[in-house]
């Protein structure tokens, strides 16, 4: 009897969801952040990397759990979080991001049932000053946010980081999106572009790979024509020649810091 009521406090335990997310100064989102977990996380693990705002007294009254740490990387930041979950299932979400209505409906029927896969993958809709992108390389950008943590973990990538697994697990695809706020002025967007490139050029440099005079416009083109001609922005008008435009200045950027970080060894 009791090993049968054992298993059954594990399969409970299993439809539980821990959520985390990653902020800094991220007051003016946060809070549709949390509500749209509501009924979603069971608990909601913030770890903040030193927010000057009200972002931190946000979380805490809305019942988050608040750990603050030093930013060492997003990868590094978001294994960090999932450390921490109390729950098998680890949903992993940004401050500027929301549960879709039919995301939403999904995770709710998944609570119910059980989940059936190690790992699940979400459609992410970006958004730049408010205006959906269905270009750019900005969508599905399809995205593995829910996992069974004793199978996976995150790569320790500085930008871009991803779930990895630890065997040949295929994610299964849910219906819906999330969605990604990503800048409310084209200001801020710039502000994240060249905090990306910073992190970017240390990566750049770790690598070993010689980085030549031209080699930071070189790159930069690359990516301008990435975006937007293979990617398609040129479709989206005057949003995606900015955002191509901004994704040039990234690169270029990155290259350049990582060229004088090498020739300074």
């Amino acid at each position: 009897m009791r090993s049968f009521f054992t298993k059954f406090a594990t399969m409970s335990l299993h439809h539980n969801i821990s959520a985390t997310i990653l902020t800094l100064n991220e007051e003016s989102r946060i809070g549709a952040c949390i509500d749209s977990l509501a009924g979603i996380a069971d608990e909601i693990i913030v770890v903040d990397s030193g927010s000057t705002d009200s972002t931190v007294s946000i979380c805490r009254s809305k019942g988050c759990r608040v750990v603050e740490r030093p930013m060492k990387g997003y990868g590094a930041q978001r294994q960090y979080a999932t450390s921490l979950a109390s729950h098998t299932y680890v949903l992993a979400i940004d401050a500027d991001e929301e549960l879709s209505p039919a995301v939403r409906d999904t995770l709710m029927a998944l609570k119910r049932e059980g989940f059936s896969h190690r790992g699940y993958a979400f459609s992410r809709l970006n958004f730049y000053c408010g205006q959906p992108v269905k270009h750019c390389g900005w969508y599905p950008d399809t995205q593995v946010r829910l996992f069974d943590r004793r199978y996976a973990n995150w790569n320790l990538r500085g930008v871009d980081e991803r779930v990895i697994f630890h065997d040949n697990v295929e994610p299964y695809q849910v219906d819906g999106d999330i969605l990604h706020y990503r800048c409310a002025t084209p200001e801020e967007f710039a502000a994240t572009e060249e905090a990306h490139a910073r992190i970017d050029a240390g990566q750049i440099a770790r690598s070993g790979r010689r980085i030549s005079a031209i080699s930071p416009w070189w790159n930069a083109v690359k990516a301008f024509m990435r975006c937007y001609v293979g990617q398609g922005a040129w479709m989206d008008g005057d949003m995606g020649r900015e955002i191509s435009r901004r994704r040039f200045l990234s690169v270029l950027h990155a290259y350049r810091l990582a060229r004088v970080a090498t020739s300074e060894k």
